[in-house]
């Protein structure tokens, strides 16, 4: 081989053998669970930028009357974190009420914090071979991860809600943001 040749393929290799070990990764070893988590911080993170993005004067912001305001929305995620995620827990809630306690910008934002570090000892825990154990959630017998997938779900429902909040105080929101 000429020297040419060898000094061109050396940093194919340094290309080539990263992508090469990516591939030969096992996948993970409860990947339904891992996927369920997966969506959670995905949506859990859109949130919690999305408390930091809006300003203070905002969290009162409700577009019509008769909607929660962009605070309450938050209040109401962190209250359902506890709700859902204590049934999968076998705890009972501490059905804190943030909703209808808290108001202000920092407040808020703790409590949100809180609240999803209590829902994040569900999900680490949760394991495919514990997925399908029932629990009884609003009166009827549900699998786990089915429960944690209705959090997911929900907590998608209401950053929606937050993207329009945001758009009309002229935000863009944390899923719109140019990746990096």
């Amino acid at each position: 081989m000429t020297k040419t040749a060898i000094l061109l393929l050396i940093p194919m290799t340094a290309v080539l053998l990263p992508a090469q070990a990516q591939q030969q990764t096992a996948p993970p070893s409860d990947p339904l669970s891992a996927g369920s988590k997966g969506l959670y911080n995905l949506v859990k993170n859109n949130i919690l930028k999305s408390a930091d993005k809006m300003s203070e004067e905002n969290y009162a912001f409700k577009p019509t009357p008769d909607v929660r305001s962009f605070g309450q929305i938050l209040g109401h995620v962190a209250d359902a974190q506890y709700l859902f995620c204590s049934v999968v827990l076998g705890e009972k809630n501490p059905a804190p009420g943030i909703e209808k306690s808290k108001t202000s910008k920092a407040d808020l934002v703790q409590a949100l914090n809180e609240a999803f570090a209590y829902c994040d000892k569900a999900y680490n825990g949760m394991t495919d071979a514990h997925a399908a154990d029932m629990v009884k959630f609003f009166g009827r017998d549900q699998a786990k991860l089915s429960v944690l997938s209705f959090n997911s779900a929900h907590n998608n429902e209401h950053y929606g809600n937050l993207v329009t909040y945001l758009r009309i105080k002229g935000l863009v929101p944390p899923s719109s943001e140019p990746r990096r």
